[in-house]
């Protein structure tokens, strides 16, 4: 793996670029499996007390909080907005792929 580099301005030339990028690439689908592996636990205790995959209530403010470290960051909000809500779309179902497995 390819070490991060201090500062963007430091790159050299492209194929350094590339392998940033690359980089980064790599970490953010870590993070995401991460991610995944909480969805699953999530639907555990989800199934343990009776709670539906999605609750709506959770999901804005998961959206309003991504909404909020795009604007942090300098990035578009609405962009992040529309991402996460695929992220979380995904997630449900996940969710719900875990809470109906045992069902016929």
């Amino acid at each position: 793996m390819v070490k991060a580099m201090s500062k963007t301005e430091d790159i050299p030339d492209m194929p350094a670029l590339r392998a940033e990028i690359d980089a980064l690439d790599a970490r953010l689908m870590a993070l995401l499996a991460q991610r995944h592996a909480l969805i699953d636990r999530a639907a555990q205790i989800k199934a343990g007390n009776g709670m539906p995959a999605r609750i709506d209530e959770r999901v804005e403010e998961v959206v309003a909080n991504v909404r909020g470290h795009a604007q942090e960051h300098g990035l578009d909000p609405d962009l992040y907005d529309r991402l996460w809500r695929q992220l979380i779309d995904a997630a449900i179902a996940q969710e719900e792929r875990q809470l109906n497995k045992d069902r016929p």
